[in-house]
């Protein structure tokens, strides 16, 4: 890991696979970390952390059991531990998630799109 600046929007050019996390920092025991993201995800929770979403370009859509959160660029959101959540997006989108370092992106789910997050 670098302990130089870090350009978002180069990193996330560096890779076009989907729902495939790429490390960009970590901050003490957290990964940042960034995706592209296009159709829907899968249903899960995560039951020991909280998780956030960054909108950097495109719409993301998380699908919450009781409603939408719709977010654009520049925009934020938050998903407390233990609400099971889906994460979609009709167009391709760019997000930056930050989580606790080990954290499986499908949660609880677990499955074929669980995927550990490499380096950018």
């Amino acid at each position: 890991m670098t302990t130089s600046k870090v350009n978002i929007t180069e990193k996330l050019a560096g890779f076009t696979e989907q729902w495939a996390p790429r490390r960009i920092a970590r901050v003490n025991d957290y990964e940042v970390k960034v995706a592209k993201v296009r159709g829907e995800f899968v249903w899960h929770a995560h039951e020991d952390t909280d998780e956030l979403f960054l909108v950097v370009g495109g719409t993301l859509t998380i699908h919450l059991r009781d409603g939408d959160v719709v977010l654009g660029p520049g925009e934020m959101y938050v998903v407390p531990r233990g609400v099971e959540h889906c994460p979609a997006a009709d167009e391709e989108a760019a997000i930056l998630m930050f989580e606790p370092s080990g954290t499986a992106n499908t949660g609880n789910a677990g499955g074929a799109r669980t995927r550990e997050p490499v380096e950018a």
